[in-house]
């Protein structure tokens, strides 16, 4: 089984988004008993919250539900618990480094570095741009499950 955490600052916008977006597609293809996807947080800013609203509507767009997702921190104790922590700027790479204690590893990398472009995904939060955010992360997710295919295979 893959296990993959997607993390962002606040955990109620980009990390949820992508986690619900990914599960979507893993299920879709049928190798949802392969994966175990979750997300978390790097601050304490939002826990125990629900997830942004304006990233409920996005996914319900798509038929995405992601009802009783709560923001959680993410813990130095994750670190054994996942295969992938993948972030969503550069703010949360460093911020996950330090609290997974790890400085150079391969687990730990933005969700778009995987592109042609990598880049950090703006976060909607500042933004307000919700379709921007899930166009990156669609081609986030659709490029991690073609680099992660031959685990499948």
């Amino acid at each position: 089984m893959i296990k993959i955490l997607f993390v962002c600052h606040g955990n109620i916008c980009r990390s949820p988004m992508a986690e619900f977006v990914l599960k979507d597609m893993v299920r879709k293809k049928g190798w949802d008993k392969q994966f175990y996807i979750a997300s978390s947080a790097t601050s304490n800013e939002e826990i125990g919250n629900g997830v942004h609203r304006g990233t409920i509507k996005k996914l319900q767009k798509h038929n995405i539900s992601c009802n009783g997702k709560r923001a959680i921190r993410l813990q130095l104790e994750d670190y054994d618990k996942y295969d992938y922590f993948i972030g969503m700027d550069d703010r949360n790479i460093t911020n996950m480094k330090h609290i997974l204690d790890s400085q150079d590893d391969t687990k730990i990398f933005r969700l778009l570095d995987l592109s042609d472009s990598p880049r950090n995904i703006a976060d909607p939060w500042y933004t307000g741009d919700f379709d921007s955010t899930y166009n990156d992360i669609v081609e986030g997710c659709n490029l991690l499950l073609k680099h992660l295919k031959s685990a499948l295979d």
